[in-house]
């Protein structure tokens, strides 16, 4: 399986970016996916996730501003970042799992999720 994120760079704050995540080796319809961050010196956090099913989270820090979104026929998942901020500032991390009968979605967590990306770096600066 590998995971793979792209879209990443430098944008001044109040601007927009779209991450992109493909994932080969699974059939990702199948699969929970999703987004998290590690800024510099803190621990990773949970961004965004979306379901099998279609259902989504948002962190309270980002709720309003991000969108995910998945398109199953590409094999694509999506985070629309808007209004970014200097706090947004971060690598970014697809990840993939596959959610057992009896297993509680958990989008948030990152024990939950088998299948990682490398990340790639956001920048929000002036």
């Amino acid at each position: 399986v590998q995971v793979m994120e792209s879209g990443g760079g430098l944008v001044q704050p109040g601007g927009s970016l779209r991450l992109s995540c493909t994932a080969h080796g699974l059939t990702f319809s199948d699969y929970d996916m999703g987004w998290f961050r590690q800024a510099p010196g803190k621990e990773r956090e949970g961004v965004s996730g979306v379901s099998r099913y279609g259902a989504t989270y948002l962190s309270d820090s980002v709720k309003g501003r991000f969108t995910i979104s998945r398109d199953n026929a590409k094999k694509l998942l999506y985070l629309q970042m808007n209004s970014l901020k200097p706090e947004d500032t971060g690598v970014y991390y697809c990840a993939a799992t596959y959610r057992r009968g009896g297993t509680s979605w958990r989008p948030a967590a990152e024990d939950y999720f088998n299948y990682w990306g490398q990340g790639t770096q956001v920048t929000v600066s002036s």
